[in-house]
């Protein structure tokens, strides 16, 4: 799908191209594809590289044209409604009067940025700024996302703390997954942000908006890291608590199966089909019997004062 937007008091639909217009192009077909590099003369290797989902952030300049390809976040539910997080490239082409976003999945991202715009009433921007707006609004994606991942965590904790289940594990561990996604994704968009800022140095853009880029993004990615650290700890910590619950239980059993021994083990030779001196005494079993309850429970008290109950 392509759209053509232009900003006037925030960014608003054209019916058709003009120039100095935002070029928006979501899911493309070949012959949209096919499109641009007709009408605008687009690099198609580079359109084609953002295709690729785990393709990594980049900038490139040929041509005249400045390529940045950076990971924006990205949210999908399941089968079962929970959240999916991961990040999908996002391609940006300048070249003269043009620009031109490419990516090949729907995120929130976008329609939020131009609902942003509009409600912030937004005036006209520079190619460049509009570059680094949009490089913002991902920053900020990814706080929401996280936030969003933290509340998922709690939840998570919450659950183990009443019951130890493996699924509630599994799910820690989906979350952890997230955040190596995250974090990966942000320190590739923050040495893009680096060549950006050196290519940018004779070009007109806004450098309060480039601090605000470079601060946001820095936020997120500390942000990214603290969650994983504390998430990897906790998930080590439940990990130590079930295998301490697993060796408590064995003890248990092991001394449950040594007392049961005594009355199987007196059984046995009392049981045997030789003489032992009892044969003829008719108080032989209940004595065995009572010897035997005695014998048990000397042994429980035993295992009870070594704490092995």
């Amino acid at each position: 799908m392509t759209e053509y937007w232009k900003c006037k008091g925030g960014f608003r639909q054209l019916p058709e191209w003009e120039s100095d217009c935002w070029v928006q192009v979501t899911q493309p077909s070949q012959d949209e594809l096919g499109d641009l590099e007709s009408r605008f003369g687009a690099p198609m290797d580079f359109i084609q590289d953002v295709e690729d989902s785990e393709e990594r952030p980049r900038t490139e300049s040929e041509s005249g044209w400045l390529m940045t390809l950076i990971r924006v976040p990205n949210k999908e539910l399941d089968e079962d409604g929970d959240p999916i997080f991961s990040t999908v490239p996002l391609a940006i082409l300048i070249h003269s009067e043009i620009f031109i976003t490419i990516c090949y999945f729907k995120t929130e991202m976008i329609d939020d940025f131009i609902r942003y715009t509009i409600r912030k009433q937004f005036e006209e921007r520079q190619r460049y700024d509009l570059m680094l707006s949009i490089f913002l609004s991902s920053s900020v994606w990814y706080l929401k996302y996280l936030k969003q991942m933290n509340v998922m965590m709690k939840q998570a904790e919450e659950a183990l703390e009443e019951s130890l289940q493996n699924e509630q594990l599994q799910k820690m561990m989906g979350i952890e997954k997230f955040l190596v996604y995250f974090v990966t994704s942000m320190r590739g968009n923050e040495v893009v942000m680096v060549r950006l800022k050196k290519h940018l140095r004779h070009l007109p853009y806004d450098e309060d908006l480039l601090d605000d880029v470079e601060i946001e993004l820095q936020q997120a990615y500390a942000t990214a890291n603290i969650y994983s650290e504390v998430l990897e700890r906790q998930r080590e910590s439940y990990a130590s608590i079930i295998s301490n619950n697993l060796n408590a239980i064995m003890k248990r059993l092991t001394t449950i199966t040594i007392i049961l021994m005594i009355p199987t083990g007196i059984g046995g030779f009392f049981g045997m089909n030789v003489p032992n001196g009892l044969e003829t005494n008719p108080f032989a079993f209940g004595a065995i019997i009572v010897g035997t309850m005695i014998l048990s429970l000397c042994g429980y008290l035993y295992m009870k004062k070594k704490n092995l109950f």
